[in-house]
């Protein structure tokens, strides 16, 4: 049986619908089971990373466990319900793997981020390095697969800007949109994903990133082409306002953004390949006007 903690999640459903391809035994875990209805048939168990006793029974009788977890009010963090990055990607994680560990599971996989170091600026990019840590010295075997920046059909960051193109007369970037991102289909990541699920599968920590290094400019207009808008201007925001408003909406309950999720939407997200193509032999990833095509289309 394989786990999917955050198997709701954007990233972690892609993965799920890939596993069952395969005909997997799949199991999804949530914080709250009862909120959703599957139409797939895949089963619901509860399982919270903030709440450790709730593990255990989770990951009993599973023989791998993927984890593609992100809190629900990613990547805008609300400290006093524990919606934080340290929370979730380092404390978590480490809940998550010894309960992994005491029940006997034979293989971890952890979709953790490019960019993950101990010594990183920002403070998502060391969480995810102390949960890779967690996850590399546990008794299991252990694959760490580090996206660059997923993008797909059921996103919540490229798909705004989507949206802003087919309705407004303009489309918004913060900032210059200079930043160098790697933009990896999720379909793609998944696939990767279900290859490391494998109890024989590769160990250790590769990258995961399409096969173009661009602009965030460039991603727009790519955008926009896919949606046959090529000639919609993009119009450059200052990052000091979104950062201003995501400070006056930080208390709501859902904030669609704050100061620091500014940051990590404008920062470069760029992988190095190299050790990904030789341990998953015969890989492909698509383009991103390849991608794009598979779920946008221009509106008649």
């Amino acid at each position: 049986m394989i786990l999917v903690a955050g198997g709701t999640g954007f990233i972690g459903s892609a993965v799920v619908r890939r596993l069952l391809r395969d005909r997997a035994d799949v199991t999804v875990m949530s914080a709250h089971p009862g909120r959703g209805l599957r139409s797939d048939g895949v089963r619901l168990v509860e399982g919270d990373v903030l709440r450790p006793e709730t593990l255990l029974t989770a990951v009993a009788g599973v023989e791998v466990v993927v984890q593609a977890l992100t809190f629900p009010t990613f990547p805008v963090e609300k400290p006093r319900k524990g919606f934080t990055f340290e929370e979730f990607e380092h404390r978590g994680t480490e809940r998550l793997v010894r309960a992994a560990s005491d029940a006997g599971v034979r293989r971890y996989v952890y979709v953790s981020g490019a960019g993950a170091a101990p010594d990183a600026e920002k403070v998502w990019h060391r969480a995810k390095w102390a949960g890779e840590q967690a996850v590399l010295g546990a008794s299991m075997s252990a694959c760490v697969l580090r996206p660059s920046w997923a993008y797909g059909a059921g996103d919540r960051a490229l798909n705004r800007f989507v949206a802003f193109a087919r309705r407004g007369p303009a489309v918004p970037v913060i900032g210059d949109g200079s930043q160098r991102v790697q933009p990896v289909f999720v379909e793609d990541v998944a696939e990767v994903v279900a290859r490391a699920s494998r109890v024989d599968g590769p160990a250790g920590v590769f990258e995961v990133g399409g096969p173009e290094v661009m602009t965030m400019n460039d991603v727009l207009r790519a955008v926009l082409r896919a949606i046959g808008k090529p000639g919609k201007r993009l119009v450059h925001v200052p990052p000091a306002l979104p950062k201003a408003a995501g400070a006056v909406v930080r208390p709501l309950p859902r904030p669609p953004l704050s100061p620091d999720a500014v940051d990590f939407v404008t920062g470069d997200a760029v992988a190095d390949t190299r050790g990904l193509f030789e341990a998953f032999a015969g890989l492909r990833l698509r383009s991103l006007d390849e991608g794009l095509a598979t779920y946008l289309r221009p509106r008649r």
